[in-house]
């Protein structure tokens, strides 16, 4: 049975392709690094290796160049396995010894048929290496060819670059056959008149002179041959009965002692044709000689085919890449923009509601807190007038002193002024409570303009104050202030109020969830949950608002999410997920600002803003 090493550092993908490939019946063992598969190959010597590329300790390139430097196991197939279809490393690998590679993920069938091209082809080396060893000098020129159309296989899978292979295969004709010239032109009858175009040639550096031009601009005869993909072969223009008088003589002074040209033809009906030529002297050409440039004809066919499928799906790849990445743009931007209107609408909404509610409470106390001054002057004068009655008329009716008596008219006398105080001081609360919504809201405050950050914030404050109080066990957030001295600062003040209620009430919310400051407060009335609010300004003059709490805090994932539209973590029905997406937006989009978060679980959560206190055009 087949013996497969698999050398794959990551566990769970190591198992399943030994299961694979034991359900393959092949018989598989799995390494987990890379010195443990050099040690096990080196001691069992498997039958092929699969091998990771990027491996800790001893990575897949280390792991071939350890197995192909010593003889026993040099010549093991060997396959790459590679999480990125990139042809840097792919080229790295086949250029350090590897037969074959997979580009993760990849089937089971991919697997299969991966396995048996190495192997069927490690057995034709070893049926090879048999016949060299019966008959050395018989099976020499078929080594050769075989070693070269592997190294044209290799550099199709290396490149499927055209103008690689086609340089590679030139070369390599000549070099193995000792030509003196090769050349590969294209015979362009797509055109009229019909053409032949060099697109490559290597030449001996030994000869002393070469004709710049090419049998196919002179030979009519050899025309003839490709257009119909003939052989044309003259082992000796002198001698030769082949052809006629006129194209021998046009043989004869480019100055060509042999030919040998075989014509290729690809999927796409291009036509092409590998010309070997000999100038110095006559050069029978073999048939083995002829069958060999046919292979590698029949070979540079396939690299054509190939090279023009991968341009293809290359092409076609970065299509559907731009594709999806304009769509993923658009939806994300869809996204967004469907964030921001349902919450622009929702505050807009919210806006509105609380500045008609501002102006319908405003009325009414304008009224009270107006009558109030002419009441106290009413009472002031009722009072004066009643104990003028009482100092000129001592001794009342009956009737009247029960009346006294029964409503305590001395206690009367003091406390009205006290209730008329007391209702003043509410109309004032009232008018500063509705000074605050309508401030808040600043629906009539479309343009960027200087505010006082300060007040935002005191006015945000004051909307929350009734979340911020204890409820049933629960204590009071103590909110702590430290006002840097700033400027004012120019801003859309509604939009900027609706990032620290977002914020500020998020924080509200995360310390309610934290159960643990009842007991805490229990145990130490001196400790409870704080929200701190702290502004500065810089050398830019860049202005900082840091809003910090002392609550549950958020790990790492979540952080990371924090900006994301529709991301929440509060109970269905709780949350959006839209408040602190549409707040990033309003700092950094619309105030050219920055907003991070500072988070640690049980640490707390610290959000930091900073906008310029004058916008540049």
């Amino acid at each position: 049975m087949t013996k497969i090493l698999v050398i794959e550092d990551m566990q769970s993908l190591r198992e399943n392709i030994v299961e694979a490939l034991e359900l393959l019946d092949f018989e598989a063992v799995g390494a987990e690094n890379g010195l443990v598969g050099v040690k096990f190959a080196q001691e069992h010597l498997p039958d092929l290796i699969i091998c990771d590329i990027m491996m800790p300790e001893l990575d897949g390139y280390g792991v071939l160049e350890a197995l192909r430097q010593v003889p026993e196991t040099a010549t093991i197939p060997f396959i790459f396995l590679s999480a990125k279809a990139d042809k840097t490393d792919i080229r790295q690998g086949m250029n350090k010894g590897a037969d074959d590679y997979l580009t993760k993920p990849f089937t089971v069938e991919e697997l299969r048929s991966a396995i048996a091209a190495r192997l069927e082809k490690q057995a034709a080396h070893q049926r090879i290496e048999t016949k060299l060893r019966s008959s050395e000098s018989q099976f020499r020129q078929l080594a050769q060819r075989e070693e070269l159309l592997n190294y044209l296989a290799s550099q199709i899978r290396n490149s499927l670059d055209l103008n690689t292979i086609m340089k590679a295969a030139v070369r390599e004709i000549r070099h193995l056959l000792q030509i003196e010239r090769c050349r590969f032109l294209w015979y362009r009858n797509d055109v009229e008149p019909a053409y032949f175009e060099l697109i490559y040639e290597a030449s001996d550096p030994n000869l002393a002179v070469i004709p710049s031009c090419h049998i196919g601009e002179r030979v009519a005869v050899l025309e003839e041959a490709v257009a119909k993909l003939d052989i044309f072969r003259v082992d000796n223009v002198l001698t030769d009965v082949h052809i006629d008088r006129e194209n021998q003589e046009s043989i004869k002074n480019l100055g060509l002692a042999s030919v040998l040209a075989i014509s290729i033809k690809t999927n796409s009906e291009r036509i092409g044709v590998v010309i070997c030529e000999q100038f110095s002297q006559p050069r029978p050409w073999s048939d083995d000689e002829v069958a060999l440039i046919k292979a590698v004809a029949d070979q540079l066919a396939i690299a054509i085919d190939q090279a023009e499928l991968y341009a293809q799906s290359r092409f076609a790849a970065t299509t559907a890449r731009i594709q999806a990445s304009q769509l993923e743009k658009a939806l994300v931007e869809l996204q967004n923009t469907q964030a921001q209107l349902i919450q622009t609408e929702k505050m807009s909404s919210l806006g509105q509601l609380i500045a008609g509610v501002a102006h319908e409470i405003n009325n009414p106390v304008n009224f009270i807190y107006g009558n109030v001054d002419y009441v106290r002057d009413y009472v002031q004068e009722l009072i004066q007038l009643l104990q003028l009655y009482q100092d000129n008329y001592p001794n009342p009716t009956p009737e009247i002193k029960e009346q006294t008596s029964a409503i305590d008219i001395s206690f009367l006398i003091e406390d009205l002024p006290k209730v008329l105080s007391s209702m003043e001081m509410g109309a004032d609360r009232i008018r500063e409570i509705v000074q605050s919504l309508r401030s808040f809201s600043r629906t009539d405050e479309a343009a960027m303009k200087p505010v006082d950050i300060h007040e935002g914030l005191d006015n945000t404050l004051l909307i929350l104050q009734n979340q911020l109080k204890s409820y049933d066990q629960f204590p009071d957030i103590r909110v702590t202030k430290e006002y840097g001295d700033l400027p004012l600062v120019e801003c859309y003040a509604g939009q900027l109020n609706q990032v620290f209620m977002n914020i500020i009430s998020n924080a509200v919310d995360a310390i309610k969830t934290d159960s643990s400051w009842v007991e805490i407060s229990n145990q130490n009335p001196d400790i409870k949950p704080h929200i701190q609010i702290r502004t500065t300004i810089d050398n830019s003059n860049d202005v900082g608002i840091e809003i910090t709490d002392n609550g549950p805090g958020m790990t790492t994932e979540v952080r990371k999410r924090l900006f994301d539209p529709f991301f929440t973590t509060k109970p269905v029905g709780k949350g959006t997920g839209l408040g602190l997406s549409i707040s990033y937006q309003i700092i950094v989009e619309k105030h050219k600002g920055t907003i991070n978060c500072w988070s640690e679980a049980g640490k707390g959560t610290t959000f930091h803003i900073k906008i310029p206190s004058r916008q540049k055009e």
